[in-house]
């Protein structure tokens, strides 16, 4: 449990993930899952009284929660309507992995040209953990492979681009913990980290850029293939 904590997944340096009071981003986390969940329904209208008195809060808060869900995607604001829930379906996943696929390699080719000895020494520490873990803690292993590529994107000038790596990063996270890796994925995952670690250390940031837009875009797929077999057991 330690050593999970020492991985808890946090926003790179010089981003503020939460931008919010301490109170509206523990909303926003339970809001969040709430929709994730399904116990907030798409197209549902959120009611910011509504949610004050179900989490025994002021409003304030509440409108700080919504508008970082509002800036994640979570949440749609329309005028004379107010704020709704936004549906959970695979266009909202297909959207947020295709931007990472675009802008992860960028953020790689960089990292790669300016990787320092004790970069490479950590990504590797945390690759040993996300091993040695071997997805038997599911929760364990988002935390370290999310700590896995923040130590690439956390010193990149382009705080915007590393803002909304998080922020997207964060959405995959939240909507994947309701599907399990399939083995196939499982040694992707493992293999694909090996040799971005190996490509780091031979200064190859070209071939690194091509392997994190397939790591990605595996990554979406697997979590698109999920949705579409949940929906088509539903349909049965």
């Amino acid at each position: 449990m330690n050593e999970t904590a020492d991985f808890r997944a946090r926003p790179p340096e010089g981003i503020d993930a939460d931008g919010a009071s301490s109170e509206g981003a523990s909303l926003y986390k339970l809001i969040r899952d709430d929709i994730i969940e399904g116990r907030l329904v798409a197209n549902e209208r959120l009611v910011v009284t509504d949610l004050a008195r179900r989490h025994g809060t002021s409003t304030n808060p509440v409108r700080e929660a919504l508008q970082l869900l509002r800036g994640e995607g979570f949440v749609t604001f329309v005028p004379n309507r107010g704020a709704r829930v936004r549906p959970i379906d695979q266009d909202f996943v297909r959207d947020i992995y295709e931007i990472g696929v675009l802008i992860e390699p960028a953020l790689t080719r960089w990292f790669v040209t300016m990787a320092t000895v004790e970069d490479i020494a950590e990504l590797e520490r945390i690759q040993a953990l996300i091993e040695e873990n071997n997805f038997t803690d599911t929760f364990k292993h988002s935390e370290l492979d999310t700590a896995f590529h923040t130590v690439m994107y956390q010193k990149h000038y382009n705080r915007h681009a590393a803002e909304l790596w998080w922020k997207h990063r964060e959405v995959l996270r939240a909507v994947g913990r309701r599907f399990n890796f399939t083995l196939a994925r499982r040694a992707a995952i493992l293999a694909e980290h090996r040799e971005l670690i190996a490509h780091v250390k031979s200064g190859e940031a070209d071939a690194a850029a091509e392997l994190i837009a397939r790591h990605v875009e595996g990554s979406g797929r697997h979590l698109l293939e999920h949705m579409r077999a949940r929906i088509a057991a539903r349909a049965g």
